[in-house]
């Protein structure tokens, strides 16, 4: 399962990421699930859940929330 263009990403990432930002969280995740070889993360969902919180992870770096979305840090 990986995102091929940023409208298949989940409605909550598209609702409140600015378009660079769903960049970031959809390379962060495809990375990650193609990546994911970790017996414990092998069942489908653990590696979704764990691909979904790196992507996450990569947004905060370049992110913060402002209230209404994200905005980039200075």
């Amino acid at each position: 399962m990986t995102f091929r263009r940023n409208t298949e990403l989940p409605d909550s990432v598209k609702r409140c990421l600015p378009l660079p930002a769903q960049d970031i969280y959809r390379s962060a995740f495809n990375h990650t699930w193609q990546g994911c070889r970790s017996p414990e993360a092998r069942h489908a969902m653990q590696r979704e859940l764990l691909a979904h919180k790196v992507a996450w992870a990569a947004v905060r770096r370049r992110y913060e929330p402002d209230g209404s979305g994200w905005r980039p840090k200075h």
